[in-house]
């Protein structure tokens, strides 16, 4: 196949899997606002797609770990054709459809990492994937970064609740915290878009140092980046209504201070992460935040079956995506007849995908309705974990002690 047209199907393919990627995780930073009623949903979702198209202008750390980190470059450049990158890229699409639909934890950055490694070793072998980079950058962060976010969390919930403490017994004594969240869900937003619009912006990068049109170790060009920051924005827009409907179920227990806290940890994480390279899943970061700050209210404790669930999703995903990765990079192995293999039945998955979703269609109208929904938020799941047990404010037991 000529190498200029597989460039453009790489580079199509993956601004797609960056729309998929915008309303997959759009319940990352608006989950909680809407759960306690800061924002608007509509008016939430339109805030998130225009912090996300800024937010990827602010960094290309992210971008250079996936264009010139993962995939190891050998006397002939970088080890890996655009044809694998195609293949890996139509394994990361199918594998983030089908946790969609199905609302399986998944996470739609190690969905990609795991898409391109399985058809880099299938396509030229082990050596080809600089698995300490892997490690240091994506497994270790997976792993660190939504533990530090809790911790912050839970840290930053207790203070809340301490501050306002003489706010204990009126219904709306934090509300002001809702205001707060128009900021912090505004930051986690602005957050999602440096690191999630990296690795699309990393992925072309790549398929373009492979082709030989452009420098080895060289960074996103600017055409880059306003396609991958468009993209990921439109697709926040598009909705993912399906997602938001789950939050008034998988959030109601969220209050205001709880769901500011949670925020803000959230994205000082991300923004971190970003500035040092890390190629973070911004879902696994928001969960950790949201436990950790269910955990700082008092009278909590940890379903923990619930939290295994999750976990196990989380771990699965890399491997998982892998594997269909390098199912798609040895059909794509046959040459031009596997490449028209591979966009023929991924098309065909993605299209039943969203006629089996059409059938049961969502809103923003609907986003309060709590019936059973096939595309789930995995951060309004994260919210079950924690179980908040009803107890009487502080200053009512002390009442009750004195009377008696």
């Amino acid at each position: 196949m000529d190498l200029t047209l597989i460039v453009v199907l790489v580079i199509a393919l993956a601004l797609f899997f960056d729309f998929t990627n915008g309303f997959h995780d759009t319940a990352n930073a608006m989950a909680t606002p809407i759960a306690t009623g800061a924002m608007r949903p509509k008016v939430a979702v339109a805030l998130a797609a225009v912090l996300n198209l800024i937010g990827a202008f602010l960094s290309t750390e992210v971008a250079q770990t996936i264009s010139g980190g993962i995939i190891n470059e050998g006397s002939g450049g970088v080890q890996i054709t655009p044809e694998m990158i195609f293949a890996g890229l139509v394994g990361a699409i199918v594998w983030n459809m089908v946790t969609w639909l199905f609302g399986l934890p998944s996470s739609s950055s190690h969905a990609l990492f795991g898409g391109l490694i399985g058809a880099a070793i299938v396509g030229a072998g082990f050596g080809s994937v600089n698995f300490l980079v892997v490690l240091n950058k994506v497994v270790l962060p997976a792993v660190i970064a939504p533990f530090t976010a809790g911790v912050v969390a839970y840290c930053a919930t207790k203070l809340a609740y301490w501050i306002t403490r003489r706010y204990d017994g009126r219904p709306d004594g934090r509300g002001g915290f809702r205001y707060g969240q128009i900021f912090s869900s505004s930051l986690v937003a602005l957050s999602h878009g440096t690191n999630d619009a990296q690795k699309t912006m990393g992925v072309i990068t790549l398929t373009l140092i492979a082709a030989g049109m452009q420098e080895a170790g060289s960074g996103p060009e600017l055409w880059v980046v306003v396609a991958c920051a468009l993209a990921i924005a439109i697709g926040t827009y598009s909705g993912g209504w399906r997602i938001i409907r789950t939050l008034g179920r998988g959030l109601t227990e969220v209050k205001p201070a709880q769901g500011f806290a949670a925020e803000t940890s959230t994205a000082a994480t991300i923004l971190a992460s970003s500035h040092l390279g890390f190629a973070l899943s911004t879902t696994q970061v928001a969960s950790g935040s949201v436990i950790g700050s269910g955990l700082g209210r008092r009278g909590s404790s940890v379903r923990w079956g619930t939290a295994g669930r999750i976990a196990i999703g989380w771990v699965l995903t890399l491997p998982a995506a892998g594997i269909v990765g390098a199912v798609a990079a040895l059909i794509a192995i046959l040459g031009p007849i596997g490449i028209l293999i591979d966009t023929v039945v991924g098309v065909a998955i993605v299209a039943f995908i969203f006629w089996r979703a059409r059938r049961n269609r969502v809103s923003s109208a609907d986003t309060a309705v709590p019936v059973p929904v096939q595309g789930q938020s995995e951060v309004a799941a994260s919210g079950r974990v924690v179980k908040i047990k009803k107890v009487k404010p502080l200053k009512k037991q002390r009442e009750k002690r004195r009377s008696a």
